[in-house]
């Protein structure tokens, strides 16, 4: 497991949950939660602790974690994912499978994820992972599932049966894009979602309705975009897609940052202070590269556009609303 966030280490706790052999390693960037892991087995976002059974390696040690590595799972998120690749190539053998648990498209690039690791890591087989899988919820071993995308068979099996479990759940798929691409648009969308809400609180009411109305609307954008950019359609309508912003809207830091924003908070002073806060808002990004691709098949996503305006323009959080009729 190369990136010791959140995820990267609620993976890890399911994976030797499971009885495979985990090493954890940690980047320069990890280097904050580090000694929690190595000290206490601990991750300050999560209340589960690690399995005796994983071993915990610093940046010093990145050859000796990627010796034996027969899986190599890139726990970045979309803008480390470059970075982490090129620190990785050199030291990682040949792999059965490249697995990426990132969620949207490389800053400045619109790049996806898929296309960073095959730049950076040459022809080793690629596999993305989508869905709705808290690291909290996964770590603790609740009941989850999730979709792996790529287009090479034995990589694509390999890792599901990795994966596995009676409590994580996995389907197969060979849409790759569908799946990046559904990825990136729902934080985007959960934005959206959030802005309703704290519109609601400002105003004492709830606005059920329209953030029902606003999934819904959400969802076939997510579709049109997903099939304007190559990818299927139905993607959108699974796990993906519409089971993924579902608990994104629900809870997490995209619909927070929403949530601020539509109370009246500024776009730029939220998002810096969840920033030093060590909280990634993928969603803000995300909105600028959900509009260029639009844009470039197109299309036009009321909705996304919307939190587009709201968060980078300076529009009123109101327009969300707008962007419903």
């Amino acid at each position: 497991m190369f990136g010791a966030g959140a995820m990267g280490t609620a993976l890890s706790i399911h994976l030797a949950r499971k009885g495979e052999q985990v090493t954890l390693w940690g980047s320069r960037f990890d280097e904050r939660v580090l000694p929690g892991l190595q000290k206490d087995r601990a991750h300050p976002a999560l209340t589960e602790r690690l399995p005796e059974s994983i071993q915990v390696l610093g940046p010093d040690d990145l050859k000796e974690a990627a010796s034996a590595t027969e899986i190599a799972i890139m726990a970045a998120n979309s803008n480390g994912a470059r970075s982490l690749a090129f620190i990785v190539a050199p030291t990682l053998p040949r792999v059965r499978a490249v697995v990426s648990i990132a969620k949207g498209l490389e800053p400045g690039t619109v790049s996806r994820i898929s296309e960073v690791y095959r730049d950076e890591l040459g022809d080793r087989p690629t596999v993305v992972i989508g869905g709705p899988a808290l690291a909290p919820e996964v770590a603790d071993g609740l009941p989850a599932a999730a979709v792996f995308a790529s287009t090479h068979a034995p990589a694509l099996d390999a890792s599901a049966a990795t994966f596995r479990t009676n409590t994580y759940l996995v389907e197969t798929t060979t849409d790759v894009p569908g799946v990046e691409l559904c990825g990136t648009a729902k934080n985007v969308a959960a934005i959206g979602s959030g802005i309703l809400e704290g519109l609601g609180r400002a105003r004492e009411l709830e606005y059920k309705n329209a953030r029902a109305a606003l999934f819904a609307r959400a969802v076939h954008e997510m579709a049109d975009l997903v099939e304007g950019s190559g990818g299927h359609r139905e993607t959108a309508f699974g796990l993906a897609g519409m089971a993924d912003l579902l608990v994104t809207s629900i809870g997490g830091r995209n619909r927070a940052f929403g949530e601020a924003v539509g109370m009246g908070g500024d776009p730029f002073a939220t998002l810096e202070n969840m920033t030093e806060r060590g909280l990634t808002v993928e969603g803000v990004e995300s909105a600028r590269d959900v509009r260029v691709l639009a844009e470039k098949a197109g299309l036009v996503l009321p909705v996304h556009d919307a939190v587009y305006r709201v968060v980078h323009e300076g529009a009123p959080p109101t327009s969300i609303l707008e962007a419903l009729g």
